[in-house]
């Protein structure tokens, strides 16, 4: 069963336990590793995963995913401090 963004309903009730998911790829795991990194006030993007996000990405993808990452960050942070509820696009 598919999700409207085109990812399955299975991987998107995953995602609270990606890094030990049969169901992402090394690749896919790293990205939402760097994104919790980002996300994640008290953590940083440290070396190691920094270099382990550059065996998968190029320097465009990399940019690219950063300011994808960045923008929804602030996007949250800006909705919640407005008081803006959820649109409802997920549903525990």
């Amino acid at each position: 069963m598919g999700s409207r963004l085109g990812i399955s309903t299975e991987k998107l009730e995953a995602l609270n336990d990606y890094a030990k998911s049969p169901l992402f790829s090394d690749t896919e795991k790293v990205a939402l590793e760097y994104a919790d990194a980002i996300t994640e006030t008290h953590r940083d993007v440290d070396d190691e995963l920094f270099a382990r996000v550059q065996r998968h990405y190029d320097d465009d993808t990399i940019a690219e995913l950063t300011m994808i990452i960045a923008w929804e960050n602030a996007s949250s942070r800006f909705n919640r401090a407005f008081r803006i509820p959820s649109q409802g696009f997920w549903k525990r």
